[in-house]
């Protein structure tokens, strides 16, 4: 089975309607939900996308968006120690903001495809650090 990693990036575009980027999240919703697919992100990306929300849209909205989001099917996984490390070093490495490490360690850690329209994952595809699935962004939806 495949396996996905969503950085912020790709919830707030989702959430956002940002097409084409939130029909190809939907579609791997969709997928996790029939089972054909298992879709991860760390829970610290999910802060990101958290606050990323309540700046924009106010604390409430921020809060109902988490709530669907911890119902679904995405596997959120919580900071271990050892996390921490592997996305330090990610830092060190690479430049790139340090939540945004986290998607990446999390990424190595499951073998998985990143799911993001964030260049600054770029650098860590084309040395082979990860696998990306680039989304794309065009426009909002009028909604």
């Amino acid at each position: 089975m495949k396996h996905y990693v969503f950085d912020s990036w790709a919830l707030l575009a989702w959430l956002g309607g940002e097409e084409p980027a939130d029909a190809e999240v939907q579609s791997l919703l969709d997928a996790a939900t029939t089972g054909r697919v298992e879709l991860w992100m760390s829970i610290i990306n999910l802060g990101e996308v958290y606050y990323a929300t309540a700046r924009k849209s106010g604390i409430e909205k921020a809060r109902e968006d988490r709530r669907s989001l911890l119902q679904s099917p995405i596997r959120f996984v919580e900071v271990d120690n050892d996390l921490v490390w592997e996305a330090a070093e990610i830092k060190a490495l690479h430049a790139l903001a340090y939540a945004d490490a986290f998607a990446a360690a999390l990424t190595v850690r499951l073998k998985a495809v990143l799911v993001t329209g964030d260049p600054e994952f770029e650098v860590l595809a084309k040395r082979g650090v990860i696998a990306v699935k680039r989304l794309t962004r065009m426009g909002r939806r009028n909604t």
